[in-house]
């Protein structure tokens, strides 16, 4: 078993070299390579010509004029001691702008992904009890139809009605100017309506799959032995669909949980640059917008070994949620 979790362990700093190398490969097939960009926006903003090598390597801790295994040699290490250069239209280190924008983007992702997962599963576990009843074909149908629409188009109709058109909600920025950035009642409040529609429209988007996965795995509970058994025991039809049939259809999606955590990361690209809130997502696409290489490539790699970690801790923690399941003897590295 510690062999697993070493194994499990050791391949985070694996792929989180993958991901820099790709991200390192993938920069430099740009059209123009990324120090051509960067040189022409340096000069344009008045860098002397002489001071552009120096400035470029400041802002990316890479020297461009070095071949190219050093440069990458010279990124990773950088990489992997949290320096990821300085932002060509922000003018601050990249690690602290993401540093700052990382919990904007967690506090959406995660309250969207835990409320999408309780809805779900209550309207999956309801639909299911009621199998085949003019509710479960109209939430069931309802579910397909909110898994089909993408979420943002929920965030654009949600954003020009309730915010453009009512007014009841603000469009953009995290929390109001103007107030002091402490654990204050006012403060929260604000946070809470700045994030209330990114939340609703992340929400909406996941409640269909979810739903349909609980009502799916619940069916397939209903028709096992031990289900007929309590039943024939004579237990409440409360006690068996709590403690046979809900505990039993949610653990495989545990997994599912964590993952969709990591995945719907990426999903804030689009989501943040709705609503201009300045999480992980928004400052990708400002990078790419503004050719900012240093920013872009910070904010894809931040994303990607989040999702890296989220795979990781789904994988630690399933035998312990489900002790079925055996650790490290079915694996195979």
């Amino acid at each position: 078993m510690v062999n697993y979790y070493l194994r499990r362990l050791a391949r985070i700093p694996v792929t989180i070299l993958a991901v820099a190398t790709l991200t390192f490969g993938l920069i430099r097939l740009l059209p123009g390579g990324p120090f051509t960009q960067l040189r022409i926006q340096l000069l344009r903003r008045g860098v002397p010509i002489e001071q552009v090598n120096a400035r470029i390597q400041a802002l990316q801790n890479i020297q461009p004029d070095a071949p190219l295994w050093r440069q990458y040699i010279g990124y990773i290490i950088g990489v992997f001691q949290g320096n990821l250069g300085e932002s060509i239209s922000l003018g601050d280190p990249v690690a602290s702008i993401l540093a700052r924008a990382a919990p904007w983007t967690i506090f959406l992702v995660v309250t969207s992904t835990v409320l999408m997962f309780i809805i779900g599963v209550l309207i999956g576990a309801l639909q299911a009890y009621w199998e085949g009843s003019p509710f479960d074909k109209l939430s069931s149908s309802a579910s397909i139809f909110v898994m089909s629409v993408p979420y943002y188009i929920f965030a654009v109709v949600l954003l020009y009605y309730l915010a453009y058109g009512q007014g009841w909600f603000p469009s953009q920025n995290p929390a109001a100017r103007g107030i002091e950035n402490t654990l204050s009642l006012e403060y929260l409040i604000s946070v809470l309506r700045h994030g209330a529609l990114p939340i609703i429209s992340f929400t909406i988007g996941g409640i269909g799959s979810t739903a349909l996965n609980m009502r799916g795995n619940s069916i397939q509970i209903l028709g096992k032995d031990y289900v007929e058994v309590a039943r024939l025991r004579g237990l409440s039809d409360g006690r068996i669909a709590t403690r046979y049939v809900a505990k039993n259809a949610i653990l495989p999606m545990y997994t599912g949980l964590l993952l969709l955590i990591g995945f719907r990361l990426g999903g804030t690209v689009v989501l943040e640059e709705i609503f201009n809130y300045p999480g992980l997502g928004y400052y990708l696409i400002a990078g790419i917008n503004s050719n900012d290489y240093p920013l872009m490539m910070g904010a894809f790699l931040v994303i990607t070994v989040t999702l890296v970690i989220a795979v990781f801790v789904a994988d630690m923690t399933y035998s312990f949620i489900d002790p079925r399941i055996s650790t490290g003897e079915s694996d195979a590295f």
